[in-house]
């Protein structure tokens, strides 16, 4: 079953910064589990949740005082529904819900609020491309009248899988319209939360390409994921530009027995995103890449999987003003049948 093979990962994918916000798509993701084959078929559902905090202003390169407490508090719980067609592909729906807490100057004054709602949806599907198993063994025990074939699994599994899909226009994009009414006022505090950061949509239908891929020596593993997202036209004349996002690290099972598994990770992830454009013209303060580090443990008993992580940035390189994160907080729940 899926939940014994695969352990939850997201965000799309997976989830850097704002704009993947808007473009990560979680997928539970094949890894060197207990069982030697990957399967992908039958049903299975997850949730995933991401939050973020970003309470830090930052020009380019170099963090800015913030006098005015701006902070923007982002959560995006996904809800996942896939269906395994046979041992070599699937298809999965992806439904984020999202909401924002934000704080930020508007002229002399200060403007708190929420916004919530369904963001874009995401239809993938997903393929294994490659899956290496070194052979297994086996030993008799011979102590007993009649012995007993044991069978032990491999010291080696390696897989590769491929996702590509589609998101649908499905938010909400007006917050979009915020920025035909920006207009600085002399001598007021700037913001760096605009309408791009607290839209629930984009308003484009996206194209998602994608690679997952793992190895395991014994106890020892690593990943790698990728997610590139290749934007279409936007609402309101507004157009995100194209977003790839990345993770990757080792780790080690603590447990690793037939049904049940617990294991500690290093994950770095990151992401690079060009500016966005807005009435044709550059927006400059959008684009980003960033790379973050931190902890991650998974585990897995018979049919249910999860995960919890922290990530903090270890790099930040941002264009013109923007608030920018302190840190990210995931975790997800997967359960197949």
């Amino acid at each position: 079953m899926l939940a014994r093979l695969l352990v939850v990962a997201l965000t799309f994918f997976p989830l850097a910064t704002r704009a993947c916000d808007l473009c990560g798509c979680y997928t539970p993701q094949v890894e060197s589990m207990p069982k030697e084959k990957v399967s992908m078929s039958g049903l299975y559902t997850a949730i995933a949740e991401q939050f973020t905090h970003f309470g830090s202003l930052q020009f380019d390169d170099r963090e800015v005082a913030n006098p005015t407490g701006q902070r923007l508090e982002t959560s995006i719980t996904q809800f996942v529904a896939g269906y395994g067609i046979n041992d070599r592909f699937a298809l999965q729906f992806n439904a984020p819900f999202i909401y924002r807490d934000f704080r930020r100057p508007e002229g002399f004054a200060i403007d708190e609020g929420n916004v919530s709602g369904f963001g874009d949806v995401s239809l993938l599907a997903k393929a294994v491309l490659w899956h290496f198993v070194s052979t297994a063994w086996r030993e008799f025990n011979v102590e007993e009248k009649n012995p007993v074939a044991i069978e032990h699994e491999s010291d080696c599994t390696c897989s590769v899988v491929a996702l590509g899909g589609l998101k649908f226009p499905t938010g909400d994009p007006s917050r979009l319209q915020e920025e035909f009414h920006e207009v600085e006022i002399p001598g007021a505090p700037e913001s760096g939360i605009h309408g791009h950061d607290l839209t629930l949509g984009t308003g484009s239908y996206d194209g998602i390409f994608g690679a997952q891929g793992s190895v395991r020596y014994k106890n020892f593993f690593a990943e790698a994921n990728g997610q590139f997202t290749l934007r279409g036209d936007g609402a309101h004349d507004y157009h995100f530009a194209n977003d790839l996002i990345w993770s990757a690290g080792p780790g080690y099972y603590l447990v690793r027995k037939r049904d049940t598994l617990v294991g500690f990770q290093c994950v770095a992830s990151g992401e690079s995103k060009d500016v966005d454009r807005f009435q044709g013209r550059a927006a400059e303060d959008t684009g980003v890449t960033s790379v973050f580090i931190g902890p991650r443990i998974i585990a897995s008993y018979d049919q249910l999987s999860g995960e919890l992580a922290a990530e903090f940035p270890v790099l930040m390189n941002t264009t013109a003003l923007q608030v920018v994160p302190d840190y990210r907080l995931r975790a997800s729940v997967a359960v197949s049948w």
